[in-house]
């Protein structure tokens, strides 16, 4: 009897497989069917179009925040780009490294979209953000790039705002460099000192020209070049022959970009009229020979 019940039970046991049922708060003998599959591991890439509470080079996963551009924020990240074909090999990129250039290149090109105008002319600085070594070499490939508003044409320290720069350089923005009453220690400038073109003031800014390619020491050896080539702009801005008598017009001052920026591919000098024995009372754009005469 007890070995007709036990060839009974088996049988049953078999035909309650067979047929792919199972009792209730058992398995079906298959342990992986049920779970979940895993996720596919996705590298980070920071936002595009996101401000950001802090300026940093390097950006990694475990502290990166972003905040409403609402609220007060050091920077906005305009476009994040990567970095491909050979420049995408081998370490990271560095300060003074091809791929490094064409990627504050391409930043460059994109902030002057979303501005709508070369920010050179403005208080604002372009700052390019890579990965952590760790990071790059895990496989990211990714640069960002950062605009900032800055205190002024001497201080480029970003500065706390609110609000997106999108669109911040259409029309009459108060970020363009206009006019300025100069500073002197002796004969050293000390800083810029921002004033409306109709009250009195010494300096006007005329534009950025870009440098050739040379090394921040070639540059840094050549100032007479600098000031010639803004010399040539200051007479296109005002209106006046560029010939041995601009000298007794106007003089020059130029900002060029920090050795960092250099090193990374910026080369936008930005040029100032500079009238060191009178002081001028409107702007210099057009005026002339007799607007800007030789004293």
């Amino acid at each position: 009897m007890r070995r007709w019940f036990a060839a009974l039970a088996l049988a049953s046991a078999a035909a309650i497989a067979l047929s792919g049922c199972v009792r209730q708060g058992a398995t079906d003998g298959d342990l992986t069917d049920d779970w979940p599959a895993l996720r596919v591991p996705t590298m980070f890439v920071p936002a595009t179009d996101a401000c950001l509470p802090r300026v940093t080079a390097i950006v990694q996963a475990s502290t990166y925040e972003t905040v409403d551009c609402a609220r007060n924020h050091l920077a906005e990240a305009v476009h994040v780009g990567a970095f491909t074909g050979r420049a995408a090999n081998g370490p990271r990129p560095e300060p003074g490294s091809a791929a490094l250039r064409t990627a504050r290149a391409e930043c460059d090109q994109r902030a002057r979209l979303v501005l709508g105008g070369d920010w050179h002319v403005a208080r604002l600085t372009l700052n390019i953000a890579l990965p952590s070594v760790s990071a790059w070499n895990g496989g990211a490939r990714w640069f960002r790039c950062d605009l900032s508003e800055t205190d002024s044409i001497d201080n480029t320290r970003p500065v706390n705002r609110t609000g997106s720069l999108r669109g911040a350089l259409i029309g009459d923005s108060p970020l363009v460099h206009r006019c300025f009453d100069p500073k002197l220690i002796g004969n050293s400038l000390n800083y810029m000192a921002p004033v409306l073109c109709t009250e009195p003031h010494g300096a006007e800014f005329v534009g950025v020209y870009t440098e050739q390619d040379m090394t921040w020491e070639e540059f840094t050896n050549s100032a007479g070049q600098a000031h010639r080539r803004c010399m040539s702009l200051i007479a296109e801005y005002a209106d006046v022959p560029n010939n041995s008598d601009l000298p007794y017009r106007a003089g020059s001052i130029f900002y060029p970009p920090s050795q960092r920026e250099w090193e990374e591919g910026d080369r936008g000098v930005r040029c100032l009229l500079w009238s060191d024995d009178r002081k001028l009372t409107g702007s210099m754009r057009g005026v002339g020979p007799q607007g800007l005469p030789v004293t």
